[in-house]
């Protein structure tokens, strides 16, 4: 018997080709290793670029891409849009954030279809809803789809229900960058307190995290900024 072929022990992931290609946008560098280390175990997806920056990114790209995976609390417009109504077959998105108001701009790009996942999602979920994206399948997980689908506030739509006097107060720290331990020292109240108050603000002013909150809150005119 001869000597063994070379590719013959080889693991079978090395041995496959990309059959799509990815672009990751994040501003870390970290991050976006992590991300291409995340995709490792996927052979058939194929990064093509990577960088901070959306022109970057497309001067870079070494192959077509499928897929631009945006690791972002916000969209790059309007040059996202530009470049997708630009190109001759536009990816699709895929965005791993936790923010709202970005998640609800997806529907309305011009790209191929748009996903949207957190940014603790394992590598199984990755690959699978990049892979159902690049057959222009919109993607997310159960509990992110309906606020993806659902229309934003509006900048001066009236709350359904005022924010309390208390809440207000706990709204105006959260505002200026203050730890719920720091708020509850503040306010003469309990961590607990201050976490049931918070979630009664998120909850009136229909958002899901303090940046969101903050936000519709200025727009609203609720704080003293």
């Amino acid at each position: 018997m001869g000597p063994p072929h070379p590719r013959l022990g080889a693991p079978i992931a090395r041995q496959l080709e990309p059959t799509l290609y990815i672009a990751i946008l994040a501003a870390a560098p970290a991050l976006r290793s992590g991300l291409r280390a995340l995709l490792s175990s996927a052979p058939h997806i194929g990064v093509a670029a990577e960088a901070a920056a959306l022109q970057t990114l497309i001067e870079e790209a070494t192959e077509r891409i499928d897929v631009l995976l945006i690791a972002a609390d916000e969209l790059p417009e309007p040059e996202l849009s530009q470049a997708l109504a630009e190109a001759e077959l536009p990816p699709a998105i895929l965005l791993l954030s936790e923010q709202q108001d970005a998640a609800r701009r997806l529907p309305g790009l011009p790209a191929r279809a748009w996903g949207w996942l957190p940014p603790d999602c394992s590598e199984d979920e990755l690959a699978a809803a990049i892979t159902a994206l690049a057959a222009g399948l919109i993607t997310s997980t159960p509990a992110l789809l309906p606020a993806a689908l659902a229309a934003a506030p509006s900048a001066d739509e009236p709350l359904a229900e005022e924010l309390t006097e208390r809440e207000l107060d706990v709204l105006q720290l959260l505002a200026e960058g203050l730890a719920n331990k720091q708020i509850a020292l503040q306010l003469a109240i309990s961590e607990h307190t201050v976490k049931f108050h918070s979630s009664a603000i998120y909850a009136k002013l229909g958002v899901t995290n303090r940046t969101e909150a903050v936000r519709r809150a200025a727009r609203l005119g609720l704080l003293v900024l």
